[in-house]
């Protein structure tokens, strides 16, 4: 290979570090439903920003658009300031965040094994209503989330699998009084 050969490639691969590369950093940063204020209605709405938009500018020149917003389609044409929120404090408006740092600490209200990090791939963590059933963090619309944080408890995956099961097929479901291992 050529001296002009490989300085092309490392002239490419510093093009890709430092432009692909910060892009890819502003996708990340900005996908994902926030919660935020509405300025308008004062009112706890879900939004979604253009991660994709957020990405091709700079972050000197960040330049932020919703792509979604649960007051929409009636109000689409609002001024969305509350844009603002979200250049503040990008993590801490982003529903997975809000959700994992109410879990953090938190145990089984069935079993009360320690529910512990929220990962990506694993089983998420349920909740348990008052009512006393369990239910998934897709049931609810993001924008309640304050609403559900503050009535439900956590419960892992494992007793919501079970709790689910023995609510859908009681009849497939036998009680046994729990007995101590003999010694």
């Amino acid at each position: 290979m050529s001296t002009l050969s490989i300085t092309a490639v490392i002239v490419a691969l510093a093009a890709v570090v430092l432009v692909v590369v910060p892009m890819i950093r502003l996708y990340i940063r900005f996908r994902g439903t926030r919660i935020v204020t509405c300025p308008e209605t004062h009112e706890t709405v879900a939004v979604e920003v253009d991660a994709s938009q957020a990405a091709f500018s700079t972050l000197e020149n960040l330049h932020l658009q919703l792509r979604q917003c649960t007051r929409w389609p009636e109000r689409e044409d609002c001024g969305q300031e509350c844009l603002s929120q979200i250049e503040a404090a990008p993590k801490d408006c982003l529903l997975k965040s809000i959700i994992a740092k109410w879990y953090s600490g938190k145990t089984c209200a069935i079993c009360g094994k320690p529910i512990g990090d929220i990962h990506a791939f694993d089983h998420k963590p349920a909740l348990l209503g008052p009512d006393q059933a369990t239910l998934e963090w897709s049931e609810f619309r993001p924008e309640r989330v304050s609403e559900v944080l503050s009535t439900h408890k956590a419960v892992c995956w494992d007793c919501h699998i079970a709790s689910t099961f023995r609510r859908q097929h009681p009849e497939m479901v036998v009680d046994r009084p729990w007995r101590p291992p003999k010694q």
